[in-house]
């Protein structure tokens, strides 16, 4: 079978930022999620797709983080102004005010932002969803796995960009995690990485391990 891991260059892009440099940043403390504005029917297949992507990395999730209580919260809304009406909204994201227009006028329909802890590992993440086409029409395992996946690393702009997160075999059944971003997931997870990188050549050695995972 041939190896379909990306390579170097492709890991690279990957963790590449909107200034041209490489930025790798992992979760060191296990992920204790919490949802707003879901539906109740949507919650259980939701939170259950998002605890199947932290596993397949080997990471954990837990109840409660003794820092923060919850450190993922991920929003759903119907437009980017409800942001705008929710209490103290504007001291948890940054440059609310300016950030708002940008994403009405781009059209945008989800956003995340990390916060970082001292050794630049990911400390704490916010999802924003604006569910309005086709985000809207996701099933709600698959809205879950993907968002899971997106928030589990510091993915650059490009790493998303033109493909979808997903994928299905021969086009059928259910999605799962595209194949290639899952054993890079699995590989940045790996305890003998560090948590957090600024240099290009632990590219190398993610593509090395992504690569034996589809041996």
């Amino acid at each position: 079978m041939a190896n379909l891991a990306p390579g170097p260059e492709e890991v690279e892009t990957l963790f590449t930022d909107a200034e041209g440099a490489f930025r790798f940043a992992r979760w060191s403390r296990p992920i204790v999620p919490v949802i707003f504005g879901a539906t109740d029917d949507s919650l259980p297949p939701l939170k259950g797709a998002m605890e199947a992507v932290v596993l397949a990395s080997g990471h954990k999730m837990a109840e409660n983080d003794p820092e923060l209580g919850a450190n993922l919260m991920v929003f759903f809304m119907q437009d980017w102004q409800e942001l705008a009406e929710v209490k103290d909204m504007d001291q948890l994201v940054p440059g609310l005010d300016s950030l708002l227009p940008r994403l009405e006028a781009e059209g945008a329909d989800q956003y995340r932002f990390f916060r970082f802890a001292e050794d630049n590992a990911i400390k704490a993440g916010f999802v924003f969803l604006r569910m309005k086409g086709a985000i809207a029409r996701m099933p709600a395992a698959e809205l879950g796995m993907e968002q899971m996946l997106k928030s589990m690393l510091l993915w650059g702009p490009s790493a998303f960009a033109g493909r979808s997160a997903l994928a299905r075999a021969e086009g059928q059944g259910p999605a799962v995690l595209r194949p290639d971003l899952a054993s890079v997931l699995r590989a940045a997870y790996d305890p003998v990485l560090p948590p957090y990188s600024e240099d290009a050549t632990l590219a190398l050695r993610l593509s090395a391990r992504a690569g034996q995972l589809f041996n």
